[in-house]
């Protein structure tokens, strides 16, 4: 079995999001990039699965030469290559944008499954995931908190809001996972610097035959017009009270009275 892992590079989820005013997109170099946080889980699973069956597990990223370090942490969990797509021309590159050229890259690759994460940290659009599966003309199964894949079938409890439902589909497939489904693990020593050493095939939008007009912020369906920063915090609103509760257990009431919530 052969599982193909998409992971992004993002900005640091703790730090303060800048961004860049020339064009209205994240300023990717604003705070220390990241792993996406949702992909360590799609990563676990491939995991899993590889050490049950003896799968080989591939990371793709698209981005500039500075994904290489998001990369190799990627490999540092014990997978076996990568194929980063390495072109400018990426850069500002919406859901759409982004589904293309991972599709792209997927042209000529054999595979068996795709995993990853439901969704990236900086955009939270969740939309990857199914139009990758839609340019690769493959079933999806999204928002997965379990997986089983056995007989050449993907079965998934697939989260919804009133509990899960239970879908499969044949292989080859797209899941995207959710963090119910697994604890990831840390790197090992071991496998820090066994990364260091992993092939990693670096494409350019020329060799996948993507226009780069198509991708891209020039290429994107979507674009921020404006920007409004968030307004800062304003001072709550103190309550004194003698000691008894009276005055406190009044005040709360005639605030949650002034505010309708009473």
């Amino acid at each position: 079995m052969r599982i193909i892992c998409p992971i992004k590079r993002v900005p640091d989820t703790a730090a303060d999001k800048k961004i860049d005013a020339t064009d209205n997109t994240v300023d990717r170099d604003g705070s220390e990039p990241v792993l996406n946080a949702n992909d360590e889980w799609s990563i676990e699973e491939a995991m899993r699965i590889k050490e049950r069956d003896g799968a080989e597990v591939i990371v793709l990223c698209m981005g500039p030469e500075a994904a290489q370090t998001t990369i190799r942490k990627a490999l540092s969990y014990g997978l076996d290559g990568a194929i980063h797509v390495n072109d400018e021309g990426v850069a500002g590159s919406d859901a759409v944008g982004t589904a293309r050229v991972l599709a792209a890259a997927l042209a000529d690759e054999e595979f068996d499954l795709i995993i990853m994460g439901n969704q990236s940290s900086d955009a939270r659009t969740m939309l990857v995931p199914a139009m990758l599966a839609e340019f690769l003309d493959l079933p999806a199964l999204t928002y997965a908190k379990k997986l089983d894949v056995a007989d050449g079938t993907a079965t998934v409890q697939r989260e919804m809001p009133s509990g899960h439902q239970v879908v499969e589909a044949p292989l080859p497939a797209v899941v995207s996972v959710v963090e119910a489904i697994n604890e990831p693990r840390y790197p090992s020593f071991k496998g820090i610097m066994a990364a260091k050493s992993k092939p990693v095939a670096t494409p350019d939008l020329a060799a996948l035959g993507v226009d780069a007009g198509e991708v891209g912020l020039g290429g994107a369906w979507t674009q921020v017009d404006e920007i409004t920063p968030k307004p800062p915090k304003e001072a709550g609103e103190k309550v004194s009270d003698d000691g008894s509760g009276n005055l406190g257990a009044q005040a709360v009431a005639e605030f949650l009275t002034k505010q309708k919530l009473l």
